[in-house]
């Protein structure tokens, strides 16, 4: 997608009503709601972390950007995700958390984003994490300095990977996870990459929107 089509789209963006449960559940994994189950005494105290879904201009088409996770002690190693994280105490919102921790992983200007929309919660029973993602646009190319601490790899997909339906696909948990699953789950091949969990039913939210209104 163009860069010009897309800011044509985006004030119908902003203004869509789309029914996010209908959209996670496409491209949730099928132990989701057991896990659901499992966790709701833990949710009322879930951690808070926000997430920035960015699409920015990359020869004049559209692209956004997702990063690979280093390896580390904890349940999303190695995991493909959007640049984001958990709150903290100087944040005043949880909007504030999204640009803050965005710029710490992927090092972009953030006077350089306008946020388009807000999308609907989505808990991650595994973490116990409840993540707000937004969905922002820079008109202008960006540059990326990974944290290498935290990141392995910035991703950036051309949103056409994406609104094309031959990449959704489903593939083995124990392929693309460092948690034993042995079950087969919905997931994105985007680059070469597999995105499923909580980042691929986000993503199905951004897909139906876009797909709804272009």
């Amino acid at each position: 997608m163009t860069i010009s089509r897309f800011l044509k789209i985006i004030p119908k963006i902003k203004t869509f009503v789309s029914d996010s449960n209908v959209s996670h559940l496409k491209m949730a994994p099928p132990y989701r709601k057991y896990l659901l189950e499992l966790a709701k005494n833990k949710y009322n105290n879930s951690k808070r972390a926000g997430v920035s879904v960015l699409f920015h201009p990359i020869n004049n088409k559209v692209f956004f950007t997702l990063i690979l996770r280093n390896e580390y002690d904890g349940v999303h190693s190695k995991q493909i995700s959007f640049p984001g994280g958990r709150t903290e105490k100087n944040d005043k919102n949880i909007y504030e958390t999204a640009l803050r921790e965005t710029n710490e992983e992927i090092g972009v200007n953030i006077d350089e984003i306008k946020l388009i929309r807000k999308l609907e919660n989505l808990y991650i029973p595994p973490s116990n994490y409840n993540i707000t993602p937004f969905m922002l646009f820079a008109s202008k190319q960006l540059e990326f300095y990974k944290d290498k601490n935290e990141v392995q790899e910035i991703i950036n997909i051309d949103l056409d990977q994406l609104l094309n339906i031959s990449n959704v696909v489903n593939t083995r948990g124990s392929h693309i996870s460092n948690r034993y699953l042995d079950t087969l789950v919905p997931a994105y091949k985007l680059n070469d990459h597999f995105v499923w969990g909580a980042t691929a039913m986000i993503l199905s939210e951004v897909k139906d929107i876009i797909n709804s209104v272009i």
